[in-house]
């Protein structure tokens, strides 16, 4: 009866006639709510309710008991039990409880996320801009949000990748889901399966409880994957796995689970190259760029730069509770002039130290501090070539930029070399006509 209530409102049920079962279900499977008569034909619902903590501190128990046995449902309460249900049981008062206790689950699980990602959010641009492929960028958003297929967000760092992840998120039909996102890159190797798949209680020392992976916290939304090009070559195939058979299983464990996720995935690497060189997996590079997107630098969207720069004054002169400056135009001149190598990043940070350091209701070109940095036109005997240079990151993601830069403007040289004749521009770079094509894609030069 009770199955055939819950099953009605569209849970999924699974059954076990006694407290050996029911723990062999625990070890097995990944509930969302146990419960559980406290009298069993085998062992007791104290047992159940033990074995469910022992496993996952957070699970909500709810336990059955007679009338006239009220006491050993306040003393399972007491040993960590949500809620009571007298028997015979009401369905309507059954079904109340499960959604409570769903909702407790939901909310605990969100907890989590918060407080992982609050400071990735409180310092995370919108997205603004009137740009002609910042709109067809969201164009591509809208009909990538109406499927479930992975999509490979691609642009240099700064570009604000996880933000148009989120926007993904928030357009699918996934919205009312969990966003759960992890950088590939911030997270040592040896941690980073624990951190995606999960463990089970003595999968090794310190593991004194189970603990959900990403996979399983993204259940019934969207699994945010940030640089997925720094991906371990180990960790790859299980990735691949999860993304083509939606299962997995948690280190320690040998039991596949399933699970509802849509995997949005973003690099600042040349996924291309990389496999090129065995350096990444073929097979995982197409699965995960079955809907690939570019976001572009902010350097090829000028018309941006003034629009995004008094975005973030607003909103850093709000935090600090003063009067939103206005922009110079020296200041104006200098942002359009500057080739911003950290892109939108890079420019929030910069409005945010010139809120700071006006004391006045004028940001002028002084208080921008990029007077000592290159520009896009700058010449080497106008300014080293090195203070063009973007250094911030690891020793790899400087080479990527720096390289990704030289193929670049060697490129848009060869063109003007060639009028534009992209045939006598693949005989100039030396190149084969395929390989050029695929580059002018990679660079944003196919206009």
């Amino acid at each position: 009866m009770l199955r055939h209530a819950l099953e009605a409102q569209g849970h999924t049920v699974m059954e076990a006639r006694d407290q050996p079962e029911a723990v062999a279900a625990l070890q097995t499977n990944y509930p969302a709510v146990v419960l559980s008569d406290l009298r069993l034909p085998v062992g007791d619902g104290f047992g159940v309710l033990r074995a469910a903590k022992e496993l996952d501190p957070e699970l909500p128990v709810v336990v059955m008991t007679a009338f006239g046995s009220i006491q050993d449902a306040v003393a399972a309460m007491k040993e960590g039990a949500l809620d009571f249900l007298a028997k015979p049981v009401d369905p309507d008062h059954l079904l109340l409880i499960v959604e409570r206790a769903l909702a407790m689950r939901r909310m605990a699980s969100e907890n989590l996320l918060l407080k992982e990602e609050l400071a990735a959010r409180r310092g995370a641009p919108q997205i603004v801009g009137e740009d002609p492929r910042l709109k067809q960028l969201s164009i591509a958003l809208h009909r990538a949000a109406a499927t479930d297929m992975t999509v490979l967000l691609e642009g240099e760092s700064g570009t604000g990748k996880e933000l148009f992840a989120r926007a993904l998120h928030a357009l699918s039909p996934r919205a009312d889901g969990p966003f759960v996102a992890i950088n590939c890159a911030a997270i040592p190797e040896n941690l980073l399966e624990t951190e995606l798949f999960g463990y089970e209680k003595g999968a090794f020392t310190g593991a004194a409880a189970r603990k959900p992976g990403k996979f399983e916290m993204g259940h019934r939304g969207t699994l945010f994957l940030d640089e997925i090009g720094e991906l371990p070559l180990t960790l790859q195939p299980k990735i691949l796995r999860a993304l083509e058979e939606k299962s997995f299983e948690r280190v320690g464990g040998t039991t596949p689970l399933k699970v509802d996720v849509r995997v949005v995935a973003a690099t600042n690497r040349n996924l291309k190259a990389a496999v090129a060189t065995r350096q990444y997996r073929e097979d995982l590079y197409f699965r995960l760029s079955v809907f690939p997107i570019t976001i572009p630098p902010l350097r090829e969207r000028p018309g941006d730069i003034a629009m995004l720069a008094r975005h973030f004054i607003d909103r850093f002169s709000r935090d600090l509770n003063k009067k939103p400056p206005a922009l110079a135009p020296s200041a104006v001149e200098q942002l359009l002039a500057y080739a911003w190598p950290g892109n939108v990043r890079e420019l929030q940070n910069c409005m945010e130290r010139a809120v700071i350091l006006t004391e006045g209701d004028t940001i002028h070109a002084r208080h921008l501090s990029l007077s000592a940095h290159a520009t896009p036109n700058t010449t080497p005997e106008e300014a080293s070539v090195w203070e063009q240079i973007d250094w911030s990151g690891s020793l790899a993601e400087t080479t990527r930029r720096v390289v990704s830069e030289v193929e670049r403007r060697k490129i848009q040289r060869a063109l003007e070399e060639a009028d534009g004749d992209r045939g006598r521009a693949a005989d100039i770079l030396q190149i084969g006509y395929k390989t050029l094509i695929a580059k002018l894609k990679e660079h944003g030069l196919e206009g």
